[in-house]
């Protein structure tokens, strides 16, 4: 579908965002903090350049986890606007136009700017600027913005802020280099409160995501001389903690830090389907430890996607079939685990 070489995507960007006047802003399901960043600095920006802008997010989303929650979503809508064939569809941090929920924009006619960092982006837009070196979608968005010759506002300045420390996972992921710290800077400079949005993303927690979290731990498991870190969160689990969906947020990085873990995995069995009876669809999140393994060819096999080093699918395999699934996936890239 993309019309735009990769080399002259940053200028076509910029001239779409420079000569049209009206835009919806989308981004993936269960949106995280880049995203949500991302989505929030980009409507910033255009409303500053004279932009008739919104933001769609899906109603289903709401409540957001309580660390997204201090965003300000002037401009919200959660269905379709009646103009939308009226306005260029700008996707952020979507690496598949069907990992988001508002179906009239996945037409042929609709004009659509995608916006990403992930490396397996489908590339289904009119014109497809993925930076796969950026850190996040956040920088893209700041490297945009200084194009643009926006100022920062508090808002955006917070915004992508969140979505570089979010993404770079506190800068200690891999994808963390010179231009992050550098934005991470610049974005000071402009007044982000670097100990306030750090309370707001890790800390004040509820109390029902530390109950979660200890249940998540109790169910934790190890494979194949421990290089695979596996737990999972059962509906009973989330009941008895009170906690919402979104309280598993945080439980991966715990297996991801376990010596000698080369995938962590953290199954979670979907709250909101409706469905009580088995199957029971699972969301799956992975996380790698080092490069000895692209978590993101696991997903895709599993139907998902995401970063070498993060990334998910939805499953309605058994627990047990999901195991399974995840030691041989891991198996096919490392090889046999050792007998001894």
């Amino acid at each position: 579908m993309s019309t735009v070489d990769p080399t002259t995507s940053r200028d076509a960007t910029l001239r779409e965002l420079r000569d049209n006047d009206r835009f919806i802003l989308v981004t993936h399901e269960h949106p995280d903090g880049d995203a949500l960043g991302s989505l929030v600095a980009m409507h910033e920006i255009l409303t500053a350049l004279g932009k008739d802008s919104v933001m769609f997010v899906a109603a289903e989303e709401f409540p957001l986890p309580y660390e997204y929650r201090f965003f300000v979503f002037d401009g919200l809508v959660s269905q379709a606007p009646p103009d939308l064939d009226q306005r260029t569809v700008i996707f952020l941090d979507c690496g598949n136009i069907d990992r988001n929920a508002l179906d009239a924009v996945k037409g042929d006619d609709v004009r659509i700017v995608n916006i990403d960092h992930h490396h397996d982006n489908t590339r289904f837009g009119t014109i497809d600027h993925v930076v796969e070196e950026a850190s996040c979608t956040a920088e893209i968005v700041w490297d945009l913005m200084r194009e643009l010759e926006v100022m920062p506002t508090s808002t955006i300045a917070d915004a992508l802020y969140v979505g570089l420390v979010t993404d770079t996972g506190k800068f200690m992921y891999e994808n963390t280099g010179t231009r992050a710290h550098l934005m991470a800077a610049e974005l000071i400079a402009a007044g982000v409160d670097v100990n306030a949005v750090y309370r707001r993303l890790y800390e004040e927690m509820p109390y029902s995501k530390l109950e979660l979290l200890a249940l998540g731990l109790a169910n934790l498991r190890r494979y194949d001389d421990g290089r695979v870190t596996f737990t999972i969160l059962h509906r009973a689990d989330f009941h008895k903690a009170d906690a919402e969906e979104s309280s598993s947020e945080g439980l991966i990085d715990h297996l991801r830090s376990v010596r000698g873990t080369k995938v962590a995995a953290v199954a979670r069995e979907l709250l909101a389907d409706g469905n009580e009876r088995p199957p029971i669809r699972k969301k799956v999140s992975l996380r790698a430890t080092d490069g000895e393994v692209d978590v993101s060819m696991i997903a895709r096999a599993g139907g998902g996607g995401g970063h070498r080093q993060a990334a998910g699918f939805t499953t309605e395999l058994s627990e047990d079939e999901l195991v399974a699934f995840l030691r041989e996936q891991v198996t096919l890239q490392l090889g046999p685990p050792s007998l001894g």
